[in-house]
């Protein structure tokens, strides 16, 4: 079977796309929404997104726990923000390879940001078969793309509902 190697989804949030790219480009934040991201520590200066900051980002999928290196690869301020997990490790992230990229983009619509999030599987060098059987493994008998997909759900309805209370809280 071949491989799906990016999923996207979107949502529209009543808030602007510079409210919403402040809230997504701090990877320390993301466990507010990710259904499997913890939150993350950046290393070295933390002066707000930047293309080449780096942080560890931890995760927990049912008792499986794990640590990835990630790099800021766009920080376009109210346009565009996206990493790529390049390490993984399960204290810390000795395991170096291409794993994953994750994108997100902000449109302004109607006074409100359609906000789009994709992730591209980076395993290119894994053969379809390889990937698929350890995919199942990994996510209780779904490719990644599909699991992905209902991860990356998840992630924008709870962004949405976390935003806009922090909108209608602070009278926009």
């Amino acid at each position: 079977m071949t491989r799906t190697m990016s999923v996207a989804d979107s949502i529209v949030i009543d808030a602007t796309p510079a409210q919403v790219y402040e809230q997504l480009s701090d990877p320390t934040a993301m466990g507010r929404w990710s259904p499997e991201n913890r939150g993350a520590t950046v290393r070295g200066d933390r002066r707000g997104a930047y293309v080449g900051m780096v942080f560890d980002g931890r995760n927990k999928r049912g008792a499986a726990r794990w640590t990835t290196r990630c790099t800021v690869t766009a920080a376009d301020p109210g346009e565009r923000f996206a990493f790529r997990v390049h390490a993984i490790g399960l204290r810390r992230p000795l395991l170096p390879g291409p794993i994953a990229t994750w994108d997100y983009r902000f449109e302004p619509v109607d006074g409100a940001t359609r906000v789009t999030e994709t992730w591209t599987d980076d395993r290119r060098r894994w053969p379809d078969f390889l990937a698929n059987a350890f995919d199942r493994v990994a996510t209780g008998g779904k490719t990644f793309a599909q699991f992905q997909g209902g991860n990356i759900r998840t992630t924008l309805q709870r962004l949405k509902a976390a935003l806009e209370e922090d909108v209608r809280g602070t009278g926009r």
